[in-house]
């Protein structure tokens, strides 16, 4: 079940995307950990962090036709490689700004550049599949998991060393330009002949999904929801709820994302042999676990353990739902990823500020019970449902 590992490690191609996926989240596992510094620098509530939270979804979702025409336009090599760079500056902008009202811009910024890597990376990854033959999206994604994993911890590294907020995010960036440096010089070498061709003319549109495809949104929401709230909100769950030492406030993001890495690194070899809709179901099942562990069990190791599970759970689902989007039949290249991405960067980025709401109006721990019933809604549309 491993030897899809020495593949991917073997071959430069997949390193070099998996390393976009690593740079997506690297970037965002460092401005998570530092939303709460955010809070308390401006000294805002959970209710303004959320609408703040809000810009970045609005970047993200606003521009996914566009990601997909710019696709379509100047190859996913072209767009891969631009959008490693300009992910890596957008995330200098927010905490550069002397003012909160500026911060919003910033993160729709981030949020155009987010969606734009990650269709384009995606649809490099599924196509990598196709044409050579191998299994790599969960591993793709399993570098994104280790990117977040790598990121959620920088800042307890930079605490050590009284670096200050600011100074760390621009480090951060720093070594995500370099990172693109290296990777940029192989996907731009990738032969156009060697990726998919459009299998349906005409160019992309966006339409209101229906049947399988709508099946596949719903599971992908749910599981999008709970990614993005981990992440956004793990951390200040480990502050103020767990009121845990300030050098473990990041350790609840981590056992979260090394689960869902350790998840993913051996998806391509475990979906094959269970099947897609067992993983998603056994999935759901392991992150309404993990919730209701962090929950009801409000303590450190407890709620990193709880954090762990959840991760775990949701480890395989993104790679198994962008990999039949992309090959959803009747749709232009990029099209099927287009349009879920659409509804799964909704769910990511839009239920954090969701999550937001529900804790200004009760607490955080509401909030995750939110998050833990939607995994039941997973579990159960996961069972049936048609996935290419």
């Amino acid at each position: 079940m491993a030897s899809h590992l020495k593949i991917f490690f073997t071959n430069k191609k997949c390193l070099a995307v998996g390393a976009a996926f690593f740079l997506l989240g690297f970037l965002f596992g460092n401005w998570a950990t530092l939303i709460p510094f955010v809070k308390s620098y401006y000294g805002i509530d959970d209710g303004v962090l959320g609408l703040m939270l809000l810009c970045l979804p609005l970047g993200a979702m606003t521009f996914n036709p566009f990601a997909a025409m710019l696709i379509q336009r100047y190859s996913m090599q072209q767009v891969t490689s631009a959008g490693m760079f300009a992910l890596s500056l957008a995330y200098m902008i927010p905490l550069s700004l002397p003012y909160v009202f500026m911060v919003p811009a910033g993160l729709v910024i981030i949020g155009v550049t987010m969606t734009t890597l990650n269709i384009s990376a995606n649809t490099m990854a599924s196509s990598l599949e196709q044409t050579e033959n191998v299994n790599i999206m969960s591993t793709c994604h399993g570098m994104f998991s280790v990117g977040l994993m790598i990121g959620s911890l920088m800042r307890s590294l930079t605490l050590i060393f009284g670096i200050s907020e600011t100074l760390h995010m621009l480090i951060m960036c720093g070594v995500g330009i370099l990172l693109s440096l290296f990777a940029v010089k192989v996907i731009i070498q990738i032969p156009s002949q060697t990726l998919i061709n459009e299998s349906i003319p005409g160019k992309f549109r966006l339409i209101l999904p229906k049947g399988p495809l709508l099946v596949i949104i719903i599971i992908s929401v749910c599981i999008n929801v709970t990614e993005g709230s981990m992440v956004d909100w793990a951390s200040l769950y480990m502050k103020e709820i767990v009121r845990t030492n300030p050098y473990f406030v990041g350790w609840g993001l981590f056992g979260y994302s090394s689960f869902m890495a350790l998840g993913r690194f051996f998806g391509d070899g475990i979906i094959p042999v269970y099947g897609k809709n067992k993983i998603l179901t056994y999935g759901a099942f392991l992150a309404f676990s993990g919730l209701l562990l962090a929950i009801l069990l409000p303590y450190t190791w407890t709620s990193i353990a709880g954090f762990a599970l959840v991760g775990l759970g949701v480890s395989c689902g993104s790679p198994i739902l962008y990999a039949a989007a992309a090959r959803y039949p009747g749709m232009p290249h990029a099209g099927g990823l287009a349009i879920m991405n659409t509804f799964a960067m909704g769910g990511f980025l839009l239920g954090p500020v969701v999550i937001g709401f529900i804790s200004d109006f009760s607490s955080l721990s509401v909030a995750f019970g939110f998050v833990a019933l939607l995994s039941l809604v997973w579990l159960t549309k996961s069972i049936k449902a048609i996935l290419y």
